[in-house]
């Protein structure tokens, strides 16, 4: 109960200040808009853009910390994609559209924060070695299969995949603010001073803010959609996915930073961006929005119980 109390409902009632301000019109959906703008293109690409440049490399970037990880984040993107072709029935778009849903973790808004908040900033290297794989593997592996079920529904031919899915890769903030960061790191260059302290100042707001504005963008969300694919992504996403990286981690032998932050971050709910990819093809996007609505209200009580049982 004291973990509740001290570790999640502190970022909860960020969210729910968000949520509250917009919902009883405090603040505008532009000014929300405007808040996820800065957050997603500026405020969370330079975080990353830091963590990533002052990280060890080598000692954080852990094959069997990302091969646990992402071996669950595959096997969910599966499990959604198969379930809604061979038993809901939806084309093949669409199931790609919820087997991304069930892919993307809120890795960043909700699974640094909650990390920070149990175990402390020093625990949250393990976090952004997978942040930094997280949108490149997401973004690759769902825009590939969506171009190639497109492709195979209008005879596109299968050559122009590479150049879809790098443009779509390289025009992401985020992805661009982890390669400047590994730019970096790797170069050995050192920021002034004075770039330091401005950069820390932006990096301060990005988490507050941006658990701000996803409270806000939840209001445009409704209980709607397919009550079952609903509740499959749900139990995929906050269930199937820490369960599976819970038991790779063993396999592999994380050390208890890696697994607390490996298991933390593919227990969180479906993130935003599940809700973009649904708007990029016009795919599925009720089912997305409802997913990531509802599972970010469940995830209240599902994450309590991951963290209870963590070393």
């Amino acid at each position: 109960m004291q973990a509740l109390l001290d570790v999640i409902l502190p970022v909860f009632l960020v969210v729910g200040a968000g949520y509250a301000t917009v919902r009883f019109a405090l603040f505008s959906d532009q000014i929300i808009d405007a808040v996820m703008k800065y957050t997603q293109n500026f405020a969370i690409p330079a975080l990353l853009f830091k963590a990533i440049a002052g990280l060890d490399l080598g000692q954080s970037f852990d094959p069997a910390l990302l091969l646990s990880f992402y071996t669950g984040s595959a096997t969910c993107f599966f499990v959604g994609l198969l379930a809604a072709r061979y038993l809901f029935r939806r084309d093949w778009e669409d199931s790609v559209a919820i087997g991304f849903c069930c892919l993307f973790a809120n890795s960043v808004m909700m699974g640094l924060a909650i990390t920070e908040r149990a175990y402390g900033t020093a625990a949250l290297a393990a976090n952004y070695a997978i942040v930094a794989v997280h949108s490149p593997f997401c973004y690759g592996l769902g825009i590939t299969a969506m171009e190639i079920a497109r492709a195979h529904a209008t005879g596109q031919p299968a050559r122009t995949l590479p150049k879809t899915v790098g443009r779509a890769m390289f025009s992401n903030a985020l992805v661009l603010g982890i390669l400047l960061g590994f730019a970096v790191n790797l170069s050995g260059l050192a920021l002034p001073q004075v770039g330091r302290d401005a950069l820390d100042m932006i990096v301060r707001t990005a988490l507050p803010l941006a658990l701000f504005g996803l409270g806000g963008v939840l209001v445009r969300y409704k209980i709607r959609g397919d009550a079952k694919i609903v509740a499959t992504v749900c139990a995929v996403s906050l269930v199937l996915h820490p369960l599976v990286v819970w038991n790779m981690g063993k396999v592999m032998q994380l050390d208890v930073g890696q697994y607390r932050s490996a298991v933390l971050t593919a227990a969180m709910a479906p993130g935003v961006n599940t809700y973009i990819f649904a708007s990029m093809y016009g795919k599925a996007q009720k089912i997305a929005a409802t997913s990531v609505l509802v599972a970010t209200s469940l995830s209240v009580l599902s994450i309590w119980l991951w963290l209870g049982g963590l070393p």
